[in-house]
């Protein structure tokens, strides 16, 4: 995908502090964000010329915007955390349920603000994004209730919903956020700053790979709970690991400018987990409950985990930072 060719025209050569963030924001985090603008967009004109649930057109678009936001989710600060936009987009996990009551509510009332954009934008994070959209796409139960007219109204609903926020995380980044992240101004007072959070977000997304895509599904070995996979229901969940595995690679390979034997052991590192996970056939972990599936799905959890590793113990102390708190921490 985009961000691994993106790997390869960060240059090898050591750099200043601000350099690399202006680099890494202008080569990798503006055309993420640009990217999941634009297949969102994408998304909601599918919606509006065809929204059964059984479109081909509609699937492969929600596929691809979804690809792009998982490819750019592990920059969870500045924009994306405006207005909860980052929920907004993505509300999961999910322990209680609230996106399929949430659904089941507003399809039992036929709740007519969901046609105007203003107002659906302050509804309930439960009932937008790319979670609740799976549901009307994929859930047998949640794609056959109520009326299709009003299906069909609340999946245009979300759908330009998902666009509009999109849009704005984009604008956001073009015309203030990258600024900030390019010099110490205002927001971050010196260059380590500014440093910090960027491998803040590498460690997050590494965080997220091994402690929620894998960790959830996996549960312990007396209770696994495949059920807790990730977009189980469109069959996405290896496919997210493996989208963010490759997103991640290229953030991890630029921070590590002027440090050729660790950029080397990063690529090696990232190279093992996908191959392990390429090898799995199993999109939605189904494997967890079986003891020889599950040998295989830990043993990708272990290659993160030694990503993860390295990124604390080698690359921060080479960046002269630390991963600190992040937005998931409390969750």
């Amino acid at each position: 995908m985009r961000a691994l060719a993106l790997t390869l025209a960060l240059t090898a050569a050591p750099v200043a502090a601000s350099e690399l963030s202006s680099s890494i924001t202008d080569k990798l985090i503006l055309p993420a964000f640009e990217e999941l603008a634009a297949d969102s967009r994408t998304l909601a004109r599918a919606a509006q010329a065809d929204c059964d649930p059984q479109s081909g057109a509609l699937r492969a678009a929600y596929g691809e915007a979804f690809d792009a936001w998982i490819a750019a989710s592990h920059y969870r600060f500045g924009p994306t955390e405006t207005d909860s936009r980052a929920f907004a987009l993505a509300f999961w996990p999910d322990s209680r349920s609230k996106t399929p009551k949430a659904l089941a509510g507003l399809i039992r009332s036929e709740d007519a603000g969901i046609k105007d954009p203003a107002k659906f934008a302050s509804y309930s994070i439960a009932s937008r994004g790319f979670y609740a959209l799976e549901f009307l796409l994929y859930d047998p139960q949640f794609s056959t209730a109520g009326t299709p007219e009003y299906r069909c109204a609340l999946t245009r609903a979300i759908s330009t919903d998902i666009a509009a926020t999109s849009q704005a995380i984009s604008a956001d980044w073009q015309q203030n956020y990258a600024a900030e992240l390019r010099a110490p101004g205002s927001r971050y007072q010196t260059e380590d700053e500014i440093t910090q959070e960027l491998f803040k977000a590498l460690t997050t997304g590494l965080q997220v790979l091994d402690g929620m895509r894998l960790g959830r599904p996996l549960g312990t070995y007396q209770k696994p709970r495949p059920d807790r996979a990730e977009a189980r229901r469109s069959g996405r969940s290896l496919r997210h690991v493996l989208v963010s595995l490759n997103a991640l690679e290229p953030l991890a390979v630029a921070l590590a400018e002027g440090h050729e034997d660790l950029q080397e052991e990063i690529t090696a590192g990232f190279a093992k987990a996908r191959t392990k996970a390429e090898a799995l056939d199993d999109p939605v972990f189904a494997g967890v409950s079986d003891p020889a599936g599950r040998f295989r799905i830990e043993s990708l959890q272990q290659e993160i985990k030694d990503l993860h590793t390295l990124m604390r113990e080698d690359l921060g102390p080479a960046l002269g930072v630390a991963a600190g708190f992040n937005a998931l921490d409390g969750d």
